[in-house]
């Protein structure tokens, strides 16, 4: 299959009683999968965490971020992503290594891996002196279903999430991407059932990603009369640099600076986010500590 651009449209229904967003996130979650070496459900967990979090992202607006942490009791320890309204994700998860049977569809099973038990927060910064914080129970660990409830309970939106990430056998990512649909104020019974029909025949996101569709038609599938209002390239992105790592040396303290020259005499710091790793030698920690103590 030939690679096609991450892409993102955003959109409206029912005469704009319905709000729509979708996503292709394929090469994001290779990049990500490639960068921490995830395992199969490792990689499907931290796709559908990453794709949900591109989608949520483009409901921000200008410098605005948003900060997703997964929290579930299973194998993977936390899953956490991170984007904003430009397009940029990132994300991790503790044990990439985790390994599981397929589930009872003979599918990953990515509910076995996240948990059935914990919470999934979701942090914006929207600029103001306090972050929102919205936090809700994990109800599947499927994620997809995780993240419609809080849309219900955190936003008071009722929404319909679909997530997917189809990995291949050599562990890379054939495609990955989701989609959001949010039901706003005015709409009807009847509109609200014809809505609730389509999700119910709609075929899987991978299945419809497999098929080459565009998140544009993969949109319409679900609502034909869609307007589209605009779209956004997504791409995976880390805002660490090396100027940011010494800063984070510094505030260490000149003891543990210290401790650090004379025992190990380097330093490595590696970003969870994008796993590159930050060296720094004798001479550079020295530097470092008299920029601490001065």
């Amino acid at each position: 299959m030939e690679n096609k651009k991450d892409r993102l449209v955003r959109g409206t229904a029912f005469d704009g009683r319905v709000r729509a967003f979708a996503v292709r996130t394929t090469e994001l979650v290779e990049e990500l999968r490639r960068r921490h070496d995830t395992f199969p459900v490792a990689t499907a967990a931290l796709g559908r965490t990453v794709t949900a979090a591109s989608m949520m992202g483009a409901m921000l607006k200008g410098q605005e971020r948003l900060n997703i942490n997964v929290k579930g009791n299973g194998p993977l320890g936390r899953v956490l992503a991170e984007s904003n309204a430009l397009g940029e994700v990132r994300g991790y998860v503790h044990n990439p290594h985790v390994h599981l049977p397929s589930n009872r569809l003979g599918k990953l099973d990515v509910a076995g891996a996240v948990g059935t038990e914990g919470f999934i927060e979701v942090i914006k910064d929207l600029g103001m002196k306090e972050p929102y914080l919205g936090s809700v129970p994990i109800v599947s660990g499927e994620l997809g279903d995780d993240f419609t409830y809080y849309f219900a309970v955190s936003e008071q939106t009722p929404a319909a999430v679909g997530l997917g990430v189809l990995v291949d056998t050599d562990n890379s990512v054939i495609v990955a991407g989701g989609f959001i649909i949010q039901l706003l104020p005015g709409l009807t019974d009847a509109e609200i059932t014809e809505i609730e029909q389509k999700l119910g025949t709609m075929p899987s996101v991978t299945a419809l990603l497999e098929q080459g569709l565009e998140p544009e038609e993969m949109m319409r599938w679900l609502l034909p009369d869609a307007v589209l209002l605009d779209e956004l390239d997504v791409h995976f992105a880390c805002q660490c640099s090396r100027e940011r790592v010494e800063q984070t040396l510094i505030s260490l303290g000149q003891h543990e600076l210290e401790r650090l020259i004379e025992e190990d005499e380097k330093a490595e710091v590696v970003c969870h986010f994008c796993n590159e790793a930050y060296q720094f030698n004798k001479e550079e920690m020295q530097a470092i500590l008299d920029q601490a103590t001065s």
